[in-house]
């Protein structure tokens, strides 16, 4: 039998891994999003400036990629980062390549669809981890980097 040798952190008892992280994400998503404009200016060149005809689209796919890539690295996105927070799974790991390619596409899916996004930001501002809809589904949460991590 596996017992993990970390687990979530409580919101009752631990409340400082949840303190400020969903204002922590929405500008860890602003910057995110700046970053992946620029990377995407800096490849369109590399598609004989056809790419600025699916501008979009080619942000699109730079941004999953950039997301997926991120998130596998070490568990945040550059933006994440910058804001000492980090995602974790429900057994309190750190994202695997799959993990973070699923989260990837549930965000993708809910920014296609603005209702679920709408539900997923309501989720982030009343739950007590905070977890918007994709985290829900999954079993993941955005907490606080531990001092020292």
């Amino acid at each position: 039998m596996n017992t993990p040798l970390w687990s979530l952190p409580d919101p009752e008892t631990q409340p400082e891994f949840y303190s400020d992280v969903a204002m922590k994400r929405f500008f860890a998503w602003v910057l995110d999003t700046v970053m992946i404009a620029l990377i995407t200016i800096l490849v369109v060149p590399f598609t004989a400036f056809t790419g600025l005809f699916f501008f979009p689209f080619l942000m699109l796919i730079v941004g999953f990629a950039y997301r997926v890539v991120t998130l596998a690295g070490g568990s945040a996105t550059l933006g994440m980062r910058v804001f000492a927070i980090e995602f974790r799974q429900a057994n309190g790991e750190r994202f695997t390549l799959m993990m973070a390619f699923l989260h990837t596409f549930g965000l993708s899916v809910s920014f296609a669809l603005t209702l679920l996004q709408v539900v997923s930001i309501v989720l982030m501002l009343t739950t007590a981890r905070g977890q918007g809809l994709t985290d829900h589904l999954l079993g993941t949460v955005a907490i606080n980097k531990a001092r020292g991590a």
